[in-house]
């Protein structure tokens, strides 16, 4: 696993609490590119690449996220192989 590529998935109350659009603000903040998404069981996935500290700055964040969320547990871990890197950091809808 690479340190500065993390993927993510975000357990708790973390939809329809502003969670991606907070994550998005703060990679941008950070420096860092990638992804963050809805999954349908009601998790939050993201993927981050960037600078070893922003990538570890930005996954700290995701532990507590938007003051309307309630994080549970993060599942972490490295990006797939040959995983697309974004230009910026998107919102998957």
């Amino acid at each position: 696993m690479s340190a500065n590529c993390l993927r993510l998935r975000i357990h708790g109350r973390v939809q329809g609490v502003w969670f991606r659009e907070s994550t998005k603000s703060r990679a941008l903040e950070l420096g860092v590119s990638g992804w963050v998404r809805n999954l349908g069981d009601g998790t939050v996935e993201a993927e981050m690449h960037g600078e070893v500290a922003a990538v570890r700055a930005l996954a700290d964040w995701c532990r507590v996220g938007p003051p309307a969320a309630r994080v549970e547990r993060v599942e972490e871990g490295g990006c797939p192989e040959g995983g697309a890197c974004h230009e910026g950091f998107v919102v998957l809808r």
